[in-house]
């Protein structure tokens, strides 16, 4: 698998409809912003949850075809390098954010405490009970850090085939983790932390569900069935079934058998949209104006929040001006700290590349993935 190649097909545009429902679900209820929090989910429930879900997926198969694509090209995996990677990616537009916070919260204009910065420095704010508003969005990317954590060196371990065992095993305990939750808060003890509900093993699963299509993928490419359920114009009947399921919110049946078929729905779609990417859906997803939100994503997660405030009566936190000061911070961190830090982390990458003769003689073979 060459992880050199050009970016995957519709990805980007996955993650700009993942941002747009979670700034969407946010901005619901926010001064002068036609829909209300009463109005909000009455269709198509929580779309800000699904959106992050719908990330932990992308995520789950991106970073597993990624170390798979390099095993493949030089015969290991290094920790190391992927670490490197992923702190260039991820830290330096996080904890720009995090001092904003933090001067924004000495001047008196941002309520947060120093158990909401230890929290986000962390990376446990999934396990944080009350969370402040400005920095609770930070429940997902604690979720994302510990993934990226604990997986790789999971396959490192395990390699292929046992890995895909415990994607499996997480795929399955996943909604049994949150029911189990539920049903405690509910009928036992309503005093225990309903942040569980995000903790690591309640959310692993739709993780997981990523990684065990970059598992099998190799080998449903080989399956004919699998070609024409992911080449089907009927393939469209998935969107409504995510949203239905999506509808019926912490339902035991939609916990217990609506998240694998909702995972499940999730995965086929992405596999479909990044091999037609000439499809009617692949064009949208692959639209430039889709594919720039996309690039942009991580920083309009970061930075939504701090504007997207409905309980504030602020000229800041109302419609449209606080959606368009979440795309200008967006933007100044997309250009001032992530693109410098993203050309950095190409260099090193293709620094450590190497090169086809050494592949050759460690007997590796070279697919045609198109990954980056």
């Amino acid at each position: 698998m060459n992880t050199q190649g050009a970016r995957m097909p519709s990805l980007d545009g996955f993650r700009a409809i993942s941002i747009l429902m979670v700034c969407y679900g946010h901005l619901c209820g926010t001064r002068r912003f036609p829909i209300s929090i009463a109005q909000y989910g009455r269709w198509c429930g929580d779309v800000a949850h699904l959106g992050v879900l719908v990330f932990f997926v992308i995520s789950g198969f991106l970073i597993t075809s990624l170390l798979m694509g390099e095993r493949e090209a030089t015969g290991a995996i290094s920790l190391k390098r992927f670490y490197l990677r992923r702190i260039l990616r991820i830290f330096p537009a996080f904890y720009a954010f995090v001092l904003v916070m933090a001067i924004a919260t000495a001047a008196g204009a941002v309520p947060l405490s120093g158990r909401d910065f230890a929290y986000a420095l962390t990376y446990t704010v999934n396990f944080e009970s009350g969370r402040s508003l400005q920095i609770g969005h930070l429940w997902s990317l604690s979720v994302e850090e510990q993934f990226y954590l604990l997986w790789p060196l999971t396959l490192l371990a395990l390699r292929e085939r046992r890995a895909l065992l415990v994607a499996t095993a997480a795929i399955c305990i996943g909604p049994l983790v949150r029911w189990g939750i539920r049903e405690w808060i509910f009928h036992v003890d309503p005093r225990f932390p309903g942040s569980m509900l995000t903790s690591f093993p309640a959310m692993f699963d739709y993780l997981a569900t990523g990684c065990a299509l970059a598992l099998l993928r190799p080998w449903l490419l080989t399956r004919t069935w699998y070609l024409r359920l992911t080449g089907s114009r009927w393939l469209v009947l998935a969107v409504p079934l995510v949203l239905l399921i999506n509808r019926m919110g912490s339902h035991p049946v939609a916990i217990l058998l609506g998240s694998p078929l909702m995972n499940l729905c999730l995965a086929v779609l992405i596999e479909s949209s990044t091999r037609h990417a000439n499809s009617l859906a692949g064009r949208l997803l692959n639209w430039k104006p889709a594919v720039f939100i996309g690039v942009l994503s991580y920083s309009l997660y970061l930075w939504q929040m701090p504007f997207l405030d409905h309980r504030s009566d602020a000229w800041m936190h109302a419609f449209p001006q606080n959606l368009l000061l979440v795309f200008l911070a967006a933007l100044s961190s997309w250009f001032l700290i992530e693109r410098p830090f993203n050309r950095l982390r190409r260099r090193l990458r293709h620094g450590n590349e190497l090169p086809a003769i050494a592949r050759e003689e460690h007997g590796c073979r070279t697919a045609t993935s198109p990954l980056r």
